[in-house]
């Protein structure tokens, strides 16, 4: 028999290993998908685009890609949740649409007012999360075919409520500024502090804990290299929308729902029970744990916050149409996720994941409208770009799995 002293079992307790090209090796080999290699494809995709056209680093094509990118985050930041319960939610763009169209509907065509449409959206998506999550949870269909369903049903629904018009154009001030405010200087240096106070946090945070329970721990250099990378990404992006029209509104939305969200899952009861269920629904059942509850309320959540998405989508394009919600936004969501750093398996994943996740894919989008790239190339690079963050999670988790035997 092997002699087992010549392959120690790893101590728990014992620091990882320091060095900047430890965490990336370490990273690169999955046991832990670092922000560094994510940050380095963000300014390797930023510099050939710019090699590429030297108008992308430009403040007014920075600020549009912003603008751009708010109703996709605030998608992804919902099919987050959903994700680590290592499920799927093939409905969120059609929800997005659907949601967007019954505000536009109920404000240009029924008068109502503004924050009323709005919160009647709202509404609608919370109400289709329940449906779709009931029929789940309680009635065990599979949430694939589930909300497969949805996103055929729900673009019809979207056309229904339409209705022959095809294009509602929105003029109610109260939902054009959800996208159309731009703040002054000073409140996006407000943002930006609220923002890097709220990385340095959670980061800290997430250490203490790791150490509270004897799980390895990362070094507080490596940490301290880490927060001033993110802090960095944070100055420069609120310098440069400064330095043109200001800080969006609905980027602030964005990034407020990144911190809520990040908040309710690693602070919170319910948060550490999303976890739980992602990573072993059984073990979580005999905790006794409310699974159900918790799986059905990801759900309602996701299709909520799709509802947003739309929302915002409407206010910056200052329209619904059929095509809202459609082409490939409900892909985008899913790869942003995945980019970031969220399994597709369940229980491993953050928050800020859909921040880092949707600039990737918000960037490589712009770049080739920047670009003049035809549709089906824009198709073809934008599955490549999935199935390689599929590949990478894939490969992740075999490891993972292999070292936990």
């Amino acid at each position: 028999m092997e002699n087992l002293e010549s392959h120690p079992l790893p101590d728990a307790n014992k620091p990882e290993e320091k060095g900047l090209f430890a965490r990336l090796k370490k990273a690169l080999q999955g046991e832990d998908l670092s922000i560094f290699p994510i940050l380095l494809g963000i300014v390797l995709i930023w510099a050939i685009f710019q090699i590429a056209n030297y108008h992308f680093l430009s403040p007014l094509n920075l600020t549009n890609l912003m603008l751009q990118i708010a109703a996709l985050g605030a998608m992804t930041v919902g099919i987050v949740p959903v994700l680590l319960l290592g499920e799927l939610d093939l409905s969120i763009g059609s929800v997005s649409g659907l949601c967007a169209g019954v505000m536009a509907v109920l404000n240009v065509k029924a008068g109502w007012s503004g924050p009323w449409a709005v919160l009647a959206g709202i509404l609608v998506g919370v109400l289709i999360g329940l449906l779709q999550g009931t029929l789940i949870v309680k009635i065990r269909l599979p949430a694939f075919i589930v909300t497969l369903a949805g996103m055929l049903g729900w673009s019809g629904a979207l056309l229904l409520v339409l209705g022959n018009t095809g294009t509602i154009n929105i003029r109610d001030k109260f939902i054009l500024s959800l996208a159309g405010t731009f703040y002054p200087a000073y409140v996006g240096w407000i943002v930006a502090a609220v923002a890097i106070v709220a990385v340095f946090a959670t980061m800290i945070s997430d250490r203490r804990g790791r150490i509270k329970n004897g799980l390895r721990t990362t070094s507080l250099t490596l940490l301290l290299v880490k927060g001033i990378a993110i802090s960095a990404l944070i100055v420069a992006a609120v310098a440069v929308m400064n330095g043109n029209r200001g800080l969006p509104s609905d980027v602030v939305i964005f990034i407020g729902l990144v911190i809520i969200f990040d908040v309710i899952l690693k602070h919170t009861t319910f948060g550490r029970y999303i976890y739980a269920v992602g990573g072993s629904a059984d073990a979580a059942r005999r905790a006794s744990i409310n699974v159900d509850r918790i799986r059905i309320t990801v759900f309602s959540i996701a299709t909520t916050l799709a509802a947003v998405g739309g929302i915002l989508a409407g206010s910056r394009l200052l329209a619904v149409n059929q095509a809202s919600g459609a082409g490939e936004l409900q892909m985008d969501t899913i790869a942003a996720a995945v980019i970031g750093g969220t399994s597709l398996f369940g229980g491993i994943g953050n928050m800020w994941s859909a921040l880092i996740g949707t600039i990737v894919i918000g960037s490589i989008s712009n770049g080739m409208d920047l670009l003049a790239f035809p549709s089906s190339i824009k198709f073809i690079i934008t599955a490549i770009v999935l199935v390689i963050s599929v590949t990478i999670d894939a490969v992740t988790k075999r490891r993972r799995d292999a070292k936990a035997k």
